[in-house]
């Protein structure tokens, strides 16, 4: 039997904005930054903290913006080995029949998971959606099942698809806190602003057909920082945006819904970036791959996991204002063999004067086996312990 490392590293992923305090999210903009907005939010990736909102759970009609959750569940299986981008996908009869924004793809034609994605998240192809549905889930109709699971997971309380690109469809629906909180989780996934912060690009490249892609948010050519993630349009959904940007080590998440046209659209989510990165930096708690804590798993084989931070982890802060006395609270769950990747062990907190101003969840990447009997007994004798840190530390 190989012998596994005395110190295994998992990841750390951002914690869902659901699961922060109320005080954390709390309403900042004191005036109307999305007057003609049916819907708005303006939220830190980096804390989920809410900075403005108006009507932010209100069920509404998402269009494609449905495609921030069909592009998390790709991001994750590949993540996970499930797919990978190199992956042929056989288009089929399903798939090159959707209608609206497309790629035109035929029955039977082969495209990668890497093209199929870049016309998803450049120009919205809804065929290029489905597509990837099918070879994800089997069936669009399994995928749409996926989709409703991870919302429920997320703990999406206005959320509920009906298919995998946003095509009108009866309830089917989402509100613009539930899209800011599926874009937190999709922007775990770096790599995904690589496909969303594209302006242009082609399809089927030295072929007789190829395919000009053009973003169909222009504001990633024109506002500094934005890259991504997804615009939407039906004449019942109006005109909405899930839009991010970043300086700095301050990434921002503003969605839009109901907007009445285009201009009003990219005028208000500008007016809410614009907002944020003027009143408001972040300050770098972690790096990527610092160690955040080491913790005992109880009859776990093996029984310790380093957890490392695997991206940076930063702080949002209020320009003009002296931020002194936070502290870092470490709160662990019951850690008991077994443990599945994914698994949350407990959570990181950033604490002033007793409020929660930052919190991260601190997640299993990989699987802990139930130690057997042999293996307790020679860890009891050799009288090998090691506590959880609970110990809060100044900042």
């Amino acid at each position: 039997m190989k012998k596994f490392s005395f110190a295994i590293i998992a990841l750390c992923m951002l914690v869902n904005p659901l699961l922060l305090p109320s005080k954390v999210q709390a309403k900042e903009a004191e005036t109307d930054l999305a007057p003609e907005a049916v819907s708005a939010v303006l939220l830190d990736a980096g804390t989920g903290k809410i900075l403005f909102e108006k009507n932010s759970h209100q069920a509404l009609p998402p269009a494609s913006i449905t495609k921030v959750m069909t592009m998390l569940l790709v991001m994750e299986a590949i993540d996970r080995g499930k797919i990978s981008w190199s992956d042929p996908v056989t288009i089929s009869e399903h798939a090159a029949s959707m209608g609206g924004s497309q790629i035109f793809l035929e029955q039977g034609e082969r495209m990668t998971v890497h093209d199929l994605f870049k016309a998803m998240a450049v120009s919205s192809a809804n065929d290029a959606a489905v597509a990837l549905a099918e070879y994800l889930g089997g069936t669009e109709q399994n995928f749409v099942r996926m989709m409703n699971d991870k919302a429920r997971e997320l703990g999406l309380k206005n959320t509920h698809f009906q298919n995998a690109n946003g095509l009108p469809a009866p309830d089917h629906y989402t509100s613009a806190y539930d899209i800011a909180v599926m874009s937190r989780e999709l922007l775990s996934y770096p790599k995904v602003t690589n496909y969303t912060g594209l302006y242009e690009d082609y399809l089927r490249k030295n072929t007789k057909k190829p395919f000009w892609l053009v973003n169909t948010n222009k504001l990633i050519r024109f506002y500094p920082g934005m890259d991504g993630l997804k615009t939407g349009y039906t004449s019942e959904a109006k005109y909405c945006l899930a839009a991010t940007a970043k300086r700095g080590n301050l990434r921002l998440i503003a969605v839009v819904m109901g907007e009445p046209d285009i201009k009003k659209r990219n005028q208000e989510v500008v007016s809410m970036l614009d907002y944020a990165f003027n009143h408001y930096t972040s300050k770098r708690i972690f790096n990527k791959g610092d160690i955040l804590a080491e913790i005992r798993i109880d009859k776990g084989n093996p029984d310790k996991i380093r957890i490392q931070a695997n991206q940076p982890l930063d702080m949002l802060i209020k320009k003009g204002i002296e931020h002194k006395g936070y502290e870092k609270r470490w709160i662990w769950n019951e850690l008991k063999a077994p443990i599945h990747k994914g698994d949350r062990l407990g959570k990181l907190q950033i604490v002033q004067d007793g409020n929660i101003v930052a919190e991260w969840n601190l997640v299993s990447s990989m699987e802990i086996e139930q130690a057997n009997l042999w293996t307790s007994l020679k860890r009891t004798l050799q009288d090998i312990f090691f506590l959880p840190n609970n110990v809060n530390s100044q900042m």
